[in-house]
């Protein structure tokens, strides 16, 4: 034991008191650095000395540099990071349905709806009035375009979400690509036993790059041994050591819409996430817009027939002289029963009346049309509905090389109009209906109701006769429908309106839910991985009082060591 033994002691501790200043610094430069690791030094005694009998120590060693962080917490963190997006993305979107959807402002559809019916009651007051039959139309117009509008807004917003989607799987394949590179690079620099320090630039990076990739996908990371990271989303790898696999995109038609899936290259095994912006992107397109848009479907067909269930049992100002149906039946289908064919709505058993008037001589006359559909038979067919129409004094019906039933006045002089249907046939076939269509996309007005006013069916017992077919459009909103079990159209309307405000309050709650817990966990590992400029500060004075003491301890032994040599 000598003084140059207690020189290397104090030269230890100036090494320690040096290294922890430089550590203690660099936490303090990344104090608000996002997703910094606070880094602390790992102190072990240095090895003893054989003096005599004696073993004595030779001071401090620095064993490593590392990361205060808990890989359990961090998991966590990853868990409710991928939870709040998830949640936010459904938040956002329901925003963008209610906004679309606009209730309680002066382009939403209930107050088309609600204008269109108010105008029928004004042809009550002034049934001899074309314009005002006109300004029926024109509501009417007003209604199917709003509806079209909406349907195709709400399709805006799915396409945009495919989009999403898309960028999301270039997102995921540059994060595991990132993940991957800097697994080696960790692994490299890490590897052997020459230092038990983290890499901990490179495991700030990956940190980082974790906890965007868990945004995205509720991802399970786990560190190996080795250092290096392995990424797991479900049953199946994402990155293993420096190897990361790739998610591809393929669009896949599904219910009249595009829609894009993203699986695993090389196995075409689909991304299931349960979680993250992409399992809240899915969930918005599919559970969320796509209802809105099959809901606002069945609210634009359950108006389109309904309505002209009423609508083809009046009979307007004017008659027809010829008529072509909207819907067609296959050529083969042509003898089967009306309500096995395939119609857009189905007819069920009951008839119709024909009414029949001559512009010259003034006869009228009606006739009734059965509609057998009992599942036997003698069920009608479109061939004999064409055929009982065709037997009506100055009337011929036939059917079209493309499947279509037209129907003909025989002169000029003789116009012809429907009534009193109980089977649906006319609506479901689309004859002398008031809106065309079967979807929200498709929902329209007749073309010779636009041209021809004077055709809005107002009347219930001739064509031209009274408006009693105009009370019933008139009250159509509050009326009991029988394709929706006894429910009205204000219900239907309802129902679809409520099913988006409500889901939207129950997404805020979740969504805030899950910020929440979010700022706890983040509290959680601020106090154990966050740098603290106090705590900092303390070590500072600690590592400069260790360096101004051993600095003290070598002037001491540099003079010990003088008096030897004038000795």
């Amino acid at each position: 034991m000598t003084l140059f033994t207690s020189l290397q002691q104090s030269k230890n501790a100036l090494v320690a008191a040096q290294i922890g200043i430089q550590v203690t610094g660099n936490n303090i430069a990344n104090v608000n650095t996002p997703d910094y690791l606070r880094e602390r030094v790992i102190y072990t005694p240095a090895p003893t000395q054989a003096y005599g009998n004696l073993r004595l120590g030779m001071g401090v060693q620095v064993e490593a540099v590392v990361q205060q962080v808990d890989q359990f917490l961090e998991e966590r963190l990853r868990n409710s990071i991928s939870d709040l997006a998830n949640g936010e993305t459904q938040e956002s979107v329901y925003l963008q349905l209610e906004a679309l959807v606009g209730e309680l402002s002066d382009t939403d559809i209930s107050t088309s709806l609600n204008d269109f019916l108010g105008s029928i009651n004004d042809i009550l007051n002034q049934p001899e009035d074309v314009s005002v039959r006109n300004l029926s139309v024109l509501r009417g117009q007003t209604l199917a375009r709003d509806i079209s509008r909406l349907y195709g807004r709400a399709k805006e917003v799915h396409t945009d979400l495919n989009k999403q989607i898309k960028q999301a799987a270039t997102d995921i394949n540059s994060l595991l690509n990132d993940i991957a590179d800097l697994n080696v690079k960790i692994t490299t620099l890490e590897a052997g036993p020459i230092t038990k320090s983290d890499a901990i630039g490179l495991r700030d990076q990956r940190q980082r790059k974790l906890t965007e990739l868990a945004g995205i996908i509720d991802i399970k990371g786990v560190e190996q041994e080795n250092g290096s990271t392995s990424v797991f989303l479900g049953g199946e790898y994402l990155v293993i050591d420096g190897i990361a696999r790739q998610v591809e995109t393929k669009s896949v038609a599904e219910d009249g819409l595009t829609n894009v899936k993203l699986t695993l290259a090389g196995t075409d095994s689909p991304i299931l996430a349960s979680s993250g912006k992409l399992a809240g992107m899915i969930t918005s397109r599919d559970a969320i817009v796509g209802e809105f848009m099959n809901n606002l479907d069945d609210f634009a067909q359950t108006l389109t027939f309904e309505f002209n269930r009423v609508f083809s049992s009046g009979q307007g100002q004017t008659g027809y002289q010829t008529m072509t149906s909207e819907f067609f039946v296959e050529d083969a289908s042509i003898d089967q029963p009306l309500d096995q064919v395939g119609l857009p709505y189905t007819p069920t058993n009951g008839s119709f009346k024909i009414f029949t008037q001559n512009l010259q001589t003034g006869l009228k006359n009606t006739i009734d049309i059965s509609v057998k559909l009992n599942g036997l038979p003698d069920d009608t067919s479109l061939q004999g509905l064409a055929d009982a129409i065709s037997e009506v004094d100055g009337l011929t019906a036939s059917i079209s090389l493309d499947g279509h039933l037209q129907i003909d006045s025989d002169s000029q002089n003789v116009e012809f109009a429907f009534g009193s249907d109980t089977s649906g046939v006319l609506a479901a076939l689309g004859l002398g209906t008031f809106f065309t269509g079967t979807s929200a996309s498709t929902i329209g007005i007749q073309q010779v109701i636009k041209e021809d006013p004077s055709k809005f069916a107002a009347s219930k017992n001739g064509i031209g006769v009274d408006t009693d077919n105009a009370v019933e459009m008139a009250g159509f909103l509050d009326r009991p429908l029988d394709s929706r079990n006894g429910q009205t159209l204000d219900n239907v309307y309802a129902q679809l309106v409520g099913e988006v405000t409500q889901s939207a309050s129950v997404a805020k709650s979740v969504a805030e839910g899950y910020r929440v817990f979010k700022e706890t966990l983040d509290g959680q590992k601020q106090g154990l991985s966050g740098v603290s400029l106090d705590e900092e500060a303390v070590n500072l004075i600690t590592f400069q009082r260790q360096f101004q003491a051993a600095s003290r301890l070598i002037s001491v032994i540099d003079e010990l060591l003088e008096v030897l040599v004038n000795i």
